[in-house]
């Protein structure tokens, strides 16, 4: 029989500034939360909290737009500021319109603004987020120190919301993950009729995420972290990267 799955917001995560432990709050609200952490638990982590934790907030302010950005910021009707974030954040541009502008960030993705956000950020538009350096290796300092903390080997995804392609609506996915699959290949397996699956693959990671954004909401939830319960899935310690469909596959553009 399968476990049922539980999902927890955890309560009380304060505000977070550069250089807080993220470790030593997380593992504060699952005791506030009278949750006993277990090897297979997961836990999914907003990038935000993250990113502020990073000291990822920059200053509006202080960029200088380049030429290029002026031109991208002329077509698009967005701050040259930004625009230029995003050109610093990102490695290809995919497309530049009238309030639009998605890019190929430096870590693989294809998404709106780089993943650039300055809501729930402090400092109104004065102040924008950037994405952690490396979502990976922060998903794989947290779970290493939570298991420090509490003993229990849990899985860790750090979570963006994205939009998607031909449909409206952002979802929750998985810029980081440790302690768990990012990929799950079910090629060569039987479904339910004995037929071999020949290209299914699962964006495990992504779906995970997916679900925890039905509780961290994208507004004044304050609800940035949750811990899931019930998942079931091999022994892997996946990567985000692994979920990163490279340029050369691309299904859209030849």
């Amino acid at each position: 029989m399968t476990e049922p799955l539980h999902l927890t917001a955890l309560q009380g995560i304060p505000r977070i500034q550069a250089g807080d432990d993220l470790i030593e709050i997380i593992a504060a609200g699952l005791e506030r939360a009278g949750i006993d952490a277990q090897d297979g638990d997961a836990l999914v982590v907003t990038s935000k909290i993250v990113s502020k934790a990073e000291a990822r907030q920059i200053d509006v302010g202080s960029i200088t737009p380049s030429d290029h950005a002026h031109e991208l910021a002329a077509i698009t009707g967005k701050d040259p500021r930004i625009v230029e974030l995003v050109l610093r954040e990102s490695t290809e541009i995919s497309r530049a319109a009238p309030n639009v502008l998605v890019v190929r960030h430096r870590l693989g993705f294809v998404s709106a603004n780089a993943g650039i956000d300055q809501s729930n950020v402090d400092g109104d538009d004065k102040s924008a987020l950037l994405l952690p350096l490396d979502p990976d290796a922060s998903a794989a300092r947290i779970c290493a120190g939570l298991k420090t903390l509490t003993g229990a080997t849990m899985g860790i995804v750090i979570s963006d919301s994205h939009g998607r392609p031909f449909r409206f609506g952002n979802v929750g996915v998985a810029i980081g993950v440790a302690g768990m699959p990012g990929l799950l290949d079910l090629r060569g397996k039987p479904d339910m009729f004995g037929r071999v699956l020949k290209i299914s693959m699962t964006g495990y990671a992504d779906m995970v995420a997916s679900a925890a954004a039905l509780l961290t909401g994208e507004g004044a939830e304050g609800l940035p972290v949750v811990h899931v319960r019930g998942l079931s899935h091999p022994s892997v310690d996946g990567r985000a990267v692994d979920l990163v469909r490279p340029p050369e596959q691309d299904l859209y553009r030849q």
